[in-house]
């Protein structure tokens, strides 16, 4: 899923450049039940990526999240960002999702809405799941099968109306490609792959056999709707929780307001606690602004981006603001999308001049310094499955290599190339970024001017455009992504898969399209042994950058300021690195 950069402002680069090889120490870490904060003690440096700090369970208060922009949607079955998948869990259900645990344990999958994990069957081509009992609405109606599969028809077959979120179900359902979606095809009946023997009831029918499809169900596309309250791309507006939490109030664009669920019962939701009296999001707040109120205890940073670079700067030269601070990967690579439909980059060779071109290291400095990820090679990040460490366009130092670079410019038929680079206009970090490769690129002859665009319309009106790429000739992306869950399937599928590829919402940003790779793709998810699927996912890996499709940049590791006044505050690999929303509340 996509990921949020950190944000960094331009002014405090030499600040930046400054601490960057400078490390964030280790602080002991005491158990969960010893990590208050009431004499305003800190659990220590990266306590949260070990353990639950401040272990609470009282009830009551305002818990205040910030964005700096706006997602992309509220809207459980049209979001694609990771923060959106952890916070939307509040108020939106799915059949399965990730237990609350430090690190590597919140990768670990439990059931949410169902009562146990799927039951494969057929070799893993079909999957039932059974409902919990006593499940209700917020308005104290039953929520039944029915909903599950309406809200994967609503998210993954009506990509006119809702383009956000991945399109995974519509891959690999039995008729998926015919089925038009329940705003078009007003049969009763809808998609025959999804049976609903019962209203407990809800049964998978797959094209070919998926081993991980517990994951994939742990998406929020599976959080019930009711197909009578729905209202397509307005939904929004009126969302019906499941979850523990409701909207009192949306402003769009500007704040969403949660108070409690009263038809939510404990009895049916072993996970979520319920805490707050009310959740405020606010949006479009200052970046600046966030980190202040982090550090003051007030907010916590929804999209998960960590510090800017002068509260960095303060951080690593202060031991007492380090001791509230976790330092984390989080499965996300940091990189630059080629656009294999612009010419000149339909050209291997042309893609082959940018990967050599590229001074790594002024990337890496734009991005925050070493404490904000490591200079990548691979696709894969080194903490999902199927990583294996190589660098098929290795130059001295990570530096760049200008005459390899103009080699393949010559090989392509070039000696000189004008594109177009695109980056998000609210990341002061991403622009740094791009602004650092422009400077690489310019010394071989490849000439990019940078495009800015908002990140709240990044993927449905411009880089995920296909048709908008292709008019305003942006053939290089700035671009980072999360792993969907963790395994080598997970990270690859929508930035990889030809079948992916979508005219709005758009996360294939290459728009890469190898039947060689595709295929692969298909035969890892459908095999069983984990080793050898993991193998399959390293020959993507290699096959990709062969293809120079893709330049890594970094290997995103985030800075996060640990707000005191929050309880049960864990950093999450299964959300970026990010804290889990789930059960987060405030001594306030």
């Amino acid at each position: 899923m996509e990921g949020n950069p950190p944000i960094m402002r331009r002014s405090a680069l030499a600040a930046v450049a400054a601490i960057g090889s400078v490390s964030l120490l280790l602080a002991g870490c005491s158990k969960a039940d010893d990590n208050k904060n009431d004499n305003g003690k800190s659990a220590g440096a990266n306590a949260a990526t070990k353990d639950v700090v401040n272990a609470s369970s009282k009830k009551g208060g305002t818990l205040t999240y910030e964005l700096s922009d706006v997602p992309d949607s509220f809207d459980p079955g049209n979001t694609y960002y990771a923060y959106m998948y952890n916070l939307s869990r509040l108020w939106a259900r799915p059949l399965m999702t990730f237990e609350p645990g430090p690190g590597e344990k919140g990768n670990t999958l439990v059931p949410d809405l169902a009562a146990s994990k799927g039951v494969p069957s057929d070799g893993g081509k079909t999957w039932t799941y059974k409902l919990r009992s006593g499940l209700k609405y917020q308005d104290g109606t039953a929520i039944t099968s029915k909903d599950v599969k309406y809200a994967v028809e609503r998210s993954n077959f009506a990509r006119d109306v809702l383009s956000l979120g991945p399109n995974y179900f519509q891959q690999f359902l039995k008729g998926g490609d015919k089925y038009k979606g329940p705003y078009k095809d007003k049969s009763a009946k809808g998609l025959s792959s999804i049976e609903t023997p019962d209203d407990t009831t809800i049964v998978f029918h797959l094209k070919q056999a998926f081993q991980e499809f517990d994951y994939l169900v742990a998406a929020p596309q599976t959080a019930p709707v009711p197909q009578a309250k729905d209202k397509g791309v307005d939904y929004v507006k009126s969302i019906v929780s499941s979850g523990s939490y409701k909207f009192q109030s949306y402003d769009e664009g500007k704040q969403a307001v949660l108070v409690r669920n009263e038809n939510w019962d404990p009895k049916t939701d072993p996970l979520r606690k319920q805490l707050p009296d009310k959740i405020v999001v606010k949006l479009k707040v200052n970046p600046e602004t966030v980190d202040q109120d982090v550090l003051a205890g007030n907010a916590i940073d929804l999209g998960g981006t960590g510090v800017q670079a002068a509260t960095q700067a303060k951080i690593l030269n202060d031991s007492s603001m380090k001791a509230n601070t976790d330092n984390t990967y989080g499965g996300r690579l940091v990189y630059l999308a080629i656009n294999t439909t612009v010419k000149p980059f339909d050209n291997v060779a042309c893609r082959k001049a940018v990967q050599y071109a590229i001074d790594k290291v002024s990337v890496q400095t734009a991005e925050g310094g070493p404490i904000r990820g490591e200079i990548a090679s691979t696709v894969l990040p080194p903490d999902i499955p199927g990583y294996a460490k190589s660098d098929a366009y290795a130059t001295a130092g990570n530096k760049g290599d200008a005459a390899k670079a103009k080699e393949q410019l010559k090989a392509c038929g070039k000696t000189a190339i004008t594109t177009n680079i695109s980056a998000r206009s609210d990341r002061p970090q991403e622009i740094d970024a791009a602004t650092a490769i422009i400077a690489s690129l310019k010394k071989v002859g490849i000439n990019a001017n940078l495009k800015q665009f908002p990140s709240g319309k990044y993927f449905t009106d411009y880089a995920g455009v296909p048709k908008f790429t292709q008019q305003q000739n942006i053939g290089l992306m700035m671009m980072q992504w999360g792993a969907d869950w963790p395994s080598g399937y997970g990270f690859l599928q929508q930035i990889l898969n030809g079948k992916a590829i979508s005219q709005s919402g758009n996360t294939n940003l290459s728009q890469y399209n190898d039947k060689d790779v595709n295929a692969l793709l298909e035969k890892a998810i459908a095999t069983q042994d984990t080793t050898e699927r993991n193998s399959l996912y390293t020959q993507i890996d290699k096959k990709t950058m062969d293809d120079a499709v893709i330049v890594p940049l970094a290997y995103f590791k985030v800075l996060l300021a640990r707000p005191q006044n929050a309880t049960n505050v864990v950093s999450t690999a299964a959300f970026s690195g990010q804290y889990d929303y789930l059960n987060i509340g405030t001594t306030k």
